[in-house]
């Protein structure tokens, strides 16, 4: 006798009985606890993306990798490896970050060692470290903070200017 009964949604691959879905389903109000006789199972619907979302590596985890993406990233644990967001990065008090950074806008209240490259806003917060280079449109550095590296701010990215000189004909 056959405890589950397999409920799949037709062209979801995610769906239940499908190749890499999850679990198959009870099948009566029965075979679940908690249930009212007779009700149906309700289909699951896929989650949706949402933008302007954070992530977060909390504080007691440690990883090594690479972050790329759009979004939020918060770091309260350690991270080892590069992160390039099209979004905004924040390294809280006690976190630490050993890689490059490119994303938006940079809040450093942890430890970072390695460069922040093209940002609009950098933020050193009080206990903040960065070891490494700047590049920002602006940069706010608390009392309290400490910073070893070079840093550039206030500057536009330069575009290259094309002259164009009087042709033939234009009385130049």
């Amino acid at each position: 006798m056959a405890l589950w009964k397999e409920t799949t949604i037709p062209g979801n691959p995610g769906s239940p009985g499908s190749p890499g879905g999850p679990a198959a389903l009870p099948a009566t109000a029965a075979e679940r606890p908690h249930a009212e006789p007779g009700a149906a199972i309700p289909a699951r619907k896929p989650r949706e993306r949402t933008e302007g979302g954070e992530s977060v590596i909390a504080a007691n985890l440690a990883i090594e990798g690479k972050i790329e993406g759009a979004g939020n990233v918060r770091i309260a644990g350690r991270f080892k490896g590069d992160v390039r967001i099209d979004g905004n990065f924040n390294i809280e008090s006690g976190a630490q970050l050993t890689g490059q950074v490119l994303a938006a806008i940079v809040v450093v209240g942890g430890e970072l060692q390695g460069n922040i490259e093209s940002a609009k806003r950098v933020d050193v917060l009080e206990g903040g470290v960065i070891v490494g280079d700047v590049k920002a449109g602006s940069i706010t550095v608390a009392a309290g903070s400490r910073m070893r590296g070079h840093v550039e701010f206030g500057w536009e990215e330069e575009k290259p200017v094309k002259l164009e000189f009087g042709r033939k004909g234009d009385g130049n």
